[in-house]
């Protein structure tokens, strides 16, 4: 993450330039976040699995210049002409792995996700650190996060909820599992993987819930939460 800063910052990213980043859920996903929050950026998620008009409006909407992403996807995205690419890949031995000189205040951008675009257009939601941060130091009485905790990253992460997933963990030096996309689309294997994983902090849409708990209910298997939290809908709460 800090070699591909430091190769960042040479392509002109600081303080609240936009990057937009299209990666494959996994280890690589994580290092790209890094490695603009340390250049100094803010991360525009583009999940590939959106469709093509989606994504192509976002970057055009966002203004992004620079595209972090993977080699086998670039073919298949609609990349502006203005939008030069960057691939994961690509050779970073000749960068320094110490981390680069800290530019970023509180007030600089984060990230900027876009809504569904369910009343409209989607529109990109600019979140600053501070905001960020304060959403874990409100919070942090009710749950005492720590590094005996592990984290699910469940959702995609063109969606806000996973802001949480991510940070969370990496924040208070916890353990993040990065559950695989088909296995999200299996309560059974899902289920499976809290268990072998021991994940302690469970983050569900309630509708993504329900089948989850009848599938725990019926299952011998032994959980390790310690917190279901909720968010991205009404809660029923019966």
């Amino acid at each position: 993450a800090n070699r591909l800063a430091h190769k960042l910052r040479e392509q002109g990213v600081g303080p609240d330039v936009l990057v937009g980043i299209a990666v494959e859920r996994g280890f690589e996903m994580i290092v790209g976040l890094l490695a603009i929050l340390k250049a100094g950026g803010a991360y525009v998620p583009l999940d590939p699995e959106y469709p093509q008009d989606r994504l192509s409006y976002m970057m055009e909407d966002s203004g992004i210049q620079l595209l972090l992403t993977q080699g086998h996807l670039l073919a298949d995205l609609p990349v502006p002409a203005q939008v030069r690419s960057l691939k994961l890949e690509d050779d970073l031995a000749g960068y320094s792995d110490e981390n680069p000189e800290h530019l970023t205040q509180p007030d600089n951008l984060a990230y900027v996700i876009y809504t569904s675009g369910s009343t409209g257009k989607p529109k990109g939601t600019l979140l600053p650190h501070h905001n960020l941060l304060r959403l874990f130091k409100a919070t942090d009485a009710w749950f005492g996060f720590g590094q005996q905790d592990v984290w699910t990253l469940f959702h995609s992460y063109a969606f806000d909820f996973s802001v949480w997933e991510i940070f969370g963990a990496l924040l208070h030096g916890g353990r993040l599992v990065i559950v695989p996309r088909e296995t999200t689309r299996s309560p059974e294997d899902f289920h499976q993987l809290l268990a072998e994983q021991g994940v302690t902090v469970l983050n569900q849409t309630p509708s993504a819930f329900k089948p989850l708990m009848r599938v725990a209910c019926d299952s011998a298997s032994d959980l390790s939460l310690r917190y279901v939290i909720f968010g991205g809908e009404a809660l029923d709460v019966a």
